[in-house]
């Protein structure tokens, strides 16, 4: 994998360009607005698996549990008394697990179609139309539960598809705004908002679980994000040509080095699209990052309440640290990697294939090694800390190959590969579930080993089949151009 770099015609008009501030600038404030949407998807999308354990009565789900006391009880040593007026269901494992997978069901299916849409009547309406109906149901969610599960599970599925167009919607806008030199920075800071948002909501529903109810969780956050739809549909433009306020150098610093990566073809050539090596070893990579990452995301409150034994409170902090990490690591990797592309003449490729490596490799061995440690909490909590701050490199890696190869399309390519990683969303917690019946540290060895295998096949596989060039089929004429 070799990091040479050949000479480049974007990089030398960049130059050519008068520089242009990054502090209020246009892109940069998309940037940041689009960091605050991203924080409330996923602080609704992950608001459950911490209220989940408080709406389950503990009976039911340690009703076959014969090892969880294998570590001693580890509570904080406040004694506050706990609010226990929600309202508890008999929801066995199984059933939790297709609760906790629903999502996905509907996530899924408005991949594609969410890209195709963008690419034909902007981001702009499609990512704020994802908010709302995901913030809108969230409401609803409350009801649902007590109409039922299988209300509950048609509620979060609905809420899968209007999530769903999200990220498609959003790389179909920064085929537009982002610089080929400042695609890292600026999706790096867009995208960190969802570990934010896991940061911020893990915690907080577990404090919310706790002082009030675990119906708040869904109040609070839901109407967070409605709030947040206004300020995005009133603020926000598709593309520089048709934002109100920006200035014209930071317009033509923008539009200048895109306009020999960016297509005019109005037919999608979707046939060389699906043919293209480069675009499945990007569907092969975040299929394999998105295994580990959902299993975690939706299973990481009930190991830290069932084996490590924390109380509610605490394990809401507990299971939100990792995604500090991970917030902090997309952010600082998001500049070196630009870094490197922009001062150190790295290529494209081998910045993306590097980044990715370091993601995957890395988070498989420790999170391989979290499951040996016993009932040692701090080391269990570092390792897991570990692991998933590493994956944060993934997001300036294959993350954002897709404005590499294809900017044009980024959004219907994001829509392809997101497809196709949601599954592990949809069978993950189902199969972790299955294996975990009884919650032995064993049965939780055996989900962590099942996670590092598939990062760790992801990683090779797009080492050997990833690229960092726009491909021939992206642009007018199939002419080949470095970026």
């Amino acid at each position: 994998m070799s990091c040479s770099y050949s000479v480049r015609s974007v990089k030398h008009f960049s130059f050519a360009l008068v520089s242009v501030p990054t502090c209020c600038s246009a892109r940069y404030n998309l940037a940041l607005l689009a960091c605050f949407g991203f924080f409330l998807l996923y602080a609704l999308r992950v608001n459950l698996s911490v209220a989940l354990v408080d709406m389950v009565e503990p009976n039911t789900s340690l009703a076959k549990n014969m090892t969880s006391n294998v570590c001693p009880e580890h509570s904080s040593s406040t004694n506050v008394p706990r609010n226990t007026s929600g309202v508890k269901y008999s929801w066995d494992a199984d059933t939790q697990g297709w609760i906790l997978g629903s999502f996905f069901y509907g996530y899924i299916i408005t991949q594609i179609p969410g890209g195709y849409l963008a690419s034909k009547i902007g981001g702009k309406l499609l990512l704020g139309f994802g908010v709302f109906v995901t913030s809108v149901f969230t409401l609803l969610t409350p009801l649902a539960a007590n109409m039922g599960v299988g209300y509950l599970i048609a509620v979060r599925a609905l809420e899968g598809l209007g999530e769903g167009v999200t990220f498609p919607a959003m790389h179909s806008m920064w085929s537009s705004w982002a610089p080929p030199m400042e695609r890292s920075k600026l999706l790096s800071i867009s995208y960190a908002g969802a570990q934010l948002g896991t940061v911020v909501a893990l915690p907080l529903s577990g404090l919310i679980c706790y002082y009030m109810s675990w119906v708040y969780v869904f109040y609070i956050f839901g109407a967070l994000g409605i709030l947040w739809w206004f300020f995005w549909m009133c603020s926000v433009s598709d593309t520089p040509e048709t934002h109100r306020s920006i200035s014209h150098a930071e317009r033509e610093y923008i539009l200048s080095p895109l306009k020999d990566q960016l297509s005019t073809q109005k037919s999608v050539p979707w046939r060389p699209m699906l043919e293209s090596l480069p675009l499945w070893a990007i569907v092969v990579a975040h299929f394999s990052y998105n295994w580990t990452f959902y299993t975690l995301l939706t299973l990481l409150p009930t190991y830290m309440k069932e084996i490590l034994r924390f109380d509610a409170q605490e394990n809401g902090f507990l299971s939100a640290l990792p995604y500090f990490g991970c917030w902090l690591c997309i952010i600082v990797s998001g500049q070196i990697a630009d870094y490197l592309r922009e001062k150190q003449n790295f290529s494209t490729v081998c910045v993306r294939k590097c980044f990715t490596l370091i993601g995957m490799i890395g988070p498989a061995m420790f999170l391989v090694a979290a499951g040996f440690i016993g009932c040692d909490y701090a080391l269990a909590v570092a390792f897991v800390t570990i692991s998933t701050t590493l994956g944060g490199f993934c997001t300036s890696g294959y993350s954002i190959n897709h404005l590499d190869i294809a900017p044009s399309y980024a959004g219907i390519l994001l829509g392809i590969t997101n497809s196709f990683a949601t599954i592990p969303g949809m069978v993950g917690p189902v199969i972790a579930k299955s294996l975990t019946h009884n919650n032995t540290v064993g049965e939780w060895q055996m989900v962590f080993y099942i996670a590092a295998s598939i990062n760790l096949f992801g990683a090779i596989f797009f080492a050997l089949f990833g690229s960092g060039e726009v491909q021939d089929w992206a642009v007018n004429g199939y002419h080949l151009h470095r970026n």
